[in-house]
């Protein structure tokens, strides 16, 4: 196919044009299914309890089952039969390798692969993976974020093996490797990783949900918590991602003016999926099945080119893993079909971000989820004391739960378009404020009963309740969507088990509190269910400033909620200052979740990233802007010029030159101010960098550093609509959002 498109003399510009071209040359990649029935290949790339049944003798693998059950430590023994098995069975699929892999805190994963391969004594060659292997290894720690536990020259940490996340095997470029998921921690101890704090406090609510659990069923003797990852994700061509230097660099575009076409016409919601982009997903989606990662949907989102999975509820800790390896999953495949991956949570200006809503829930062994109302009075009231603590939770803890979604990339989406705003609030739907409310007054009056089906508590002093009658506001950050809370404002490329270490353990803060409340109530001789309904009268009067209904992105909003006492904190320097508050030390340090060492850790791992994100973008917008969109503009300025000294020579002065001449002057006072404003922020970066305290320093990078990008990116947008599209050398939105 040959393109009719003139090709520009400006290198950048050359670049994108053949990029263009190629875009228009590609067809959707063939994908080859092992079975058009996806139950036939589910898992087979998992180390799961049925391969473990097939491989391990029953002695063994109910000794396993056991551990896992009961979150024990691993013996020796029962490692080294675990490890024979695995490697048995991961050498029938095709591995040679093996690696611990694991969640640092620099939000991507880490492996370092080891062969099978083995010497004997005297020199012969053998296969060999034993149980030491499997429970522990020593990768470098020295060049992971720390925080300041450890040193560069103290480079010893170690990974341990987390049995209740199954092994499983990575396909790439025809090769396979044994993954096995592990803690990460530093050599005296401290977590370096998202994954051992998060098991920490996964351990913590179901001891504390256990006994508030008792009040309603004796037999319940465990309560996990599930969670489903919803992801949102942008795509664009490889190639016209290649040519723009911002977006290889900092994964969005600094630069680019709205299209006349961005998403105002609401048409690409739902919409048919376009034919590249489909076989993408079911290549990708093939991938995530043989790895046991159980997605269910997939759609096209709100804005162009952007678009959403989302799986089946699981164990949180296995739903984080799947997360996780879903994301380098995407990437992986998208390469196969000349795509790229846009995780950023910001990539696009003017359109909405991406966010990962994280849909959590509390269940128990015995199948009930404690987040669903049921068909019996007790199920109603245990339903009323998990979804009320959880609310007060909530409200007590709500620059907890801000500063758990914080990121330089984040800090762009909160309160943008469809995005949850920075303000922390409870979205519960009408019929449950109605509940609600009605508890704070007398709990005496019934409800009307109108269309809908009533579940009746049966017990005095509490209102019925409805089944499924719970709408959905998808500007709340935090909402109650019928059996589940669903948190909506993590970031798309974020790790969840910041977010869900924090909602775990203030909840189960929250339900130790209650229970000693109760308990004490009780003892006064007051009976039980009683009890319960007075300590939740009072939460409910306690926390009804966090619960919103309206539109949380009006102004509106932001006005009542400084009147109810609420933060709306946007920045993330600001966000993260709860971490140094004595009570939030207190509360990590009292659950086992943090000690104080290694929250302040995590404080400063955090605003280190900030910083060297918004340096990064800082750094790459002066480039762009004076190594590329100042020579265009100054060369198409030229042209003008030549153009009117060329009329002039012919006598032809009219209304054009005047029109011609206003332009250059336009052209002249962009770029000046580009080149001005790229010299001052310049100038302040080196003032920042300068500061040793590392708040004080991502203050100044936000307050000071970060406000020169719209005025910088102003110029160069208006440069873009003045410029000849011949010559401009950045890929435009139009092309970067509807091209596929």
């Amino acid at each position: 196919m040959t393109s009719n498109i003139t090709q520009p003399k400006n290198p950048m510009a050359t670049l994108r044009f053949k990029a263009l071209e190629l875009v228009s040359q590609r067809k959707p990649c063939e994908v080859n299914l092992p079975s058009h029935i996806i139950s036939d290949y589910f898992g087979e790339n998992v180390f799961s309890m049925q391969a473990m049944r097939a491989t391990l003798s029953s002695e063994y693998y109910k000794k396993l089952a056991r551990t896992i059950e009961a979150g024990e430590q691993v013996d020796r023994n029962l490692a080294d039969a675990v490890a024979a098995a695995m490697k048995t069975w991961a050498m029938s699929k095709g591995a040679t390798h093996y690696t611990h892999w694991f969640q640092p805190l620099n939000g991507a994963t880490a492996e370092k692969h080891d062969s099978f391969f083995d010497l004997t004594p005297d020199g012969e060659a053998i296969e060999s993976f034993r149980g030491s292997a499997l429970v522990q290894q020593e990768p470098d720690a020295s060049s992971f974020p720390s925080g300041g536990i450890r040193n560069t020259f103290e480079a010893r940490g170690y990974s341990a093996w987390d049995p209740s996340s199954p092994a499983f095997l990575i396909e790439n470029a025809g090769a396979k490797t044994l993954c096995i998921p592990t803690i990460f921690v530093s050599y005296t101890g401290e977590a370096l990783d998202y994954k051992t704090p998060l098991l920490k406090s996964l351990n913590l609510l179901s001891n504390a949900a256990l006994p508030v659990c008792q009040y309603f069923d004796k037999d319940v003797t465990k309560v996990n918590t599930t969670l489903g990852i919803e992801q949102e994700y942008f795509l664009v061509d490889r190639s016209l991602y290649e040519a723009r230097p911002d977006m290889v660099v900092t994964g969005r575009t600094l630069f680019g003016h709205a299209p006349a076409k961005g998403q105002q016409l609401e048409d690409h919601y739902f919409g048919a999926i376009p034919s590249r982009v489909h076989a993408f997903m079911v290549d990708f989606e093939k991938s995530a099945w043989k790895l046991g990662i159980p997605l269910r949907t997939r759609h096209n989102e709100v804005a162009p080119n952007q678009f959403e999975c989302a799986p089946t509820y699981e164990d949180a800790n296995l739903a984080v893993d799947h997360n996780q390896l879903l994301m380098d999953i995407m990437g992986r495949v998208a390469e196969r079909h000349n795509f790229k991956v846009l995780l950023h949570e910001k990539p696009y200006k003017g359109v909405n971000g991406s966010g990962k809503h994280n849909n959590w829930a509390l269940s128990t062994n015995t199948g009930v989820n404690l987040l669903s109302p049921g068909k019996k009075p007790k199920e109603n009231l245990q339903f009323l004391t998990f979804f009320i603590n959880t609310v007060m939770a909530v409200h007590k803890h709500a620059d907890l739960l801000r500063a758990s979604i914080a990121s330089a990339s984040n800090d762009h989406r909160l309160g943008a378009n469809e995005a949850p705003p920075a303000i922390m609030s409870v979205f519960v739907g009408q019929q449950l404020s109605a509940v609600l409310d009605e508890l704070e007054r007398t709990s005496k009056v019934p409800m009307e009963k109108g269309d809908n089906m009533y579940l009746k508590l049966g017990i005095d002093r509490i209102p019925e309740v409805l089944r499924d009658n719970t709408d959905r506001n998808r500007t709340s950050p935090f909402a109650f969507t019928g059996n589940k809370f669903e948190f909506r404002a993590v970031g798309s490329s974020a790790n969840s088990s910041s977010s869900m270490t924090v909602l775990n353990t203030i909840v189960a803060d929250q339900l130790i509190e209650f229970r000693t409340e109760v308990d004490a109530l009780i003892e006064k001789g007051m009976k039980k269910e009683l009890a319960i309904i007075q300590v939740l009268r009072e939460y409910v009067v306690a926390s009804k400033a966090i619960r919103f209904e309206g539109n949380g992105y009006s102004s509106e909003w932001e006005e009542e909620a400084a009147r109810r006492g609420l933060s709306n904190i946007k920045s993330t320097p600001l966000a993260l200052d709860v971490y140094h508050r004595p009570e939030v030390i207190e509360l990590f340090a009292r659950h086992g979740i943090f000690t104080a060492i290694e929250l302040e850790a995590r404080h400063e791992i955090l605003l280190e990233d900030y910083i060297k994100k918004i340096q990064i973008e800082s750094r790459v917008m002066g480039d762009v802007a004076m190594n590329h969109v100042i020579p265009t503009a100054i060369a198409y300025q030229n042209k003008l010029i030549q153009n009117i000294r060329g009329l002039k020579e012919l006598g032809l002065e009219d209304e054009y030159i005047e029109t011609t001449l206003e332009s250059i002057k336009r052209i002249s006072r962009h770029i000046s101010l580009i080149q001005r404003n790229v010299v001052d922020m310049i100038k302040t970066r080196k003032v920042a960098n300068k500061l040793e305290d590392v708040r004080d320093k991502a203050i100044m990078y936000r307050e000071e550093v970060f406000t020169y990008f719209d005025v910088i990116r102003n110029s160069v947008d208006k440069l873009e609509l003045m410029v000849d599209d011949e010559d401009w050398p950045l890929v435009k939105y139009r092309e970067l959002m509807f091209r596929n």
